[in-house]
């Protein structure tokens, strides 16, 4: 038998049938579908006027009769209080100071406990583990005590500082890291390297799909961050976007569900556009993960 007919035959033996791949993707097309429904009713909610989004949902009213784009306008100026841009500068500001430290402390915490030999190894890394296991608001308590105690309150280092390092960070870079072969480090090694040099030179380049995607993680979770900010941001100067939507939702403004679905859709956009850009190496650095040496 030729190699052509073995390739084909292995992949007719492997290949399921062609009515269980169709099922499958309805399914997945279907759920993905569904997820797609609270943004799509966000958006169209935003470019309805007062009465249609206040009218009982149905086929009829589901489009807005005529695109109200001044609701983005009215959102992006508050109602004529503020403008929603001091608000989109301090969220970026904090995600993007977040997500270079807080990736590059990850990286180094597992590239240690991945290639790393050091007394209190085990412990360290169980004990990282268990951060994992316990609910964020826990942590907050004596967090909001400690930045209370130096100081971190109603400043960008009380947004930034608490969320320089993560259990999730830890063990996600150390899965990563576990994947590039034990011979490179030693070549490293044996050629005189410090161990930062071997993660710079090395491990990085092998791993980058892994920082984009833990990067992501990162920026998205600080940018949607709402809890922590609550508790230590008091002045209007220092308030996140998430804060001012909610703001808006609490008619602590005005009361309009248009421009709030407005808003909400400028807190989301970004978030779109960096997933839809950096798509591709995010799922490699999920796939990473996964990878044994």
């Amino acid at each position: 038998m030729s190699r052509e007919h073995r390739r084909r035959a292995a992949n007719t033996f492997n290949r399921p049938p062609f009515a269980v791949r169709l099922a499958s993707h309805i399914v997945v097309y279907t759920v993905a579908a569904t997820m797609l429904i609270p943004f799509l009713w966000m958006v169209l909610t935003s470019l309805k006027t007062s009465g249609e989004a206040n009218t009982p949902p149905s086929l009829s009213n589901l489009l807005p009769a005529t695109p109200q784009w001044s609701n983005y306008a009215t959102a992006w100026n508050v109602g004529g209080h503020v403008s929603l841009l001091d608000f989109y500068i301090n969220s970026f500001m904090v995600a993007a100071i977040t997500t270079v430290l807080a990736v590059a402390h990850n990286a180094l915490a597992g590239f240690a406990f991945s290639k790393m030999r050091f007394r209190g190894k085990a412990p360290l890394f169980w004990a990282t583990l268990l951060t994992m296991m316990l609910p964020a608001q826990v942590f907050f308590i004596f967090a909001y005590v400690l930045c209370s105690w130096i100081g971190y309150i109603d400043n960008i280092q009380a947004l930034v500082v608490p969320f320089l390092a993560s259990g999730f960070g830890v063990f996600y870079m150390r899965q990563a890291v576990t994947a590039v072969p034990d011979d490179l480090i030693d070549a490293g090694r044996v050629d005189g390297m410090h161990s930062f040099d071997i993660f710079w030179t090395i491990v990085r380049p092998i791993v980058w799909p892994g920082i984009t995607a833990l990067a992501i993680f990162t920026f998205m979770n600080s940018w949607n961050s709402f809890f922590w900010p609550l508790l230590v941001v008091d002045s209007m100067k220092m308030k996140t976007l998430p804060l001012a939507v909610a703001d808006l939702a609490s008619a602590a403004y005005f009361t309009d569900y248009p421009t709030t679905m407005a808003a909400a859709t400028l807190l989301v956009l970004p978030l779109v556009i960096l997933f839809f850009f950096m798509q591709r190496a995010f799922t490699q650095g999920i796939a990473m993960t996964g990878l044994k040496e």
